[in-house]
């Protein structure tokens, strides 16, 4: 069994950098030498992620209506797009490399998050 210890408050300390770097580094990495695509994906992701971030229910939240179960699940599905991409829109080199790395590490990180906590229904008895 692989140990989940990633913390909801872990998380959120993250969050902020990583939307950050999607969207400073593709240009400091100079992405999109296979395909215009490459470049742009990863800074709307990052700008995706930053606003995500602003309404997901976390201690950085400053909204606070997204549930964050369903962050976590839009970020499954972003790591996947990032594993998809290079094949589907034809990135190669840096570009392709690029994705795979964020990839690999959103879906890492989503692995190890700790189990979410139900919440209990308060049941009047009968």
């Amino acid at each position: 069994m692989v140990p989940r210890f990633v913390t909801k408050t872990m998380h959120a300390y993250l969050d902020y950098p990583v939307a950050l770097s999607l969207m400073i580094l593709p240009f400091v990495l100079q992405l999109g030498s296979s395909n215009p695509l490459a470049l742009w994906l990863a800074v709307v992701a990052g700008a995706a992620a930053f606003v995500l971030t602003l309404f997901t229910d976390h201690q950085f939240g400053l909204l606070r209506v997204i549930p964050y179960k369903a962050h976590v699940a839009i970020d499954f599905l972003v790591g996947v797009a990032f594993l998809l991409a290079p094949f589907l829109l034809g990135f190669t080199g840096i570009d392709a490399w690029y994705y795979w790395v964020n990839a690999a590490a959103v879906i890492t990180v989503v692995s190890l998050n700790e189990p979410f906590q139900q919440e209990s229904a308060s049941h009047a008895p009968a």
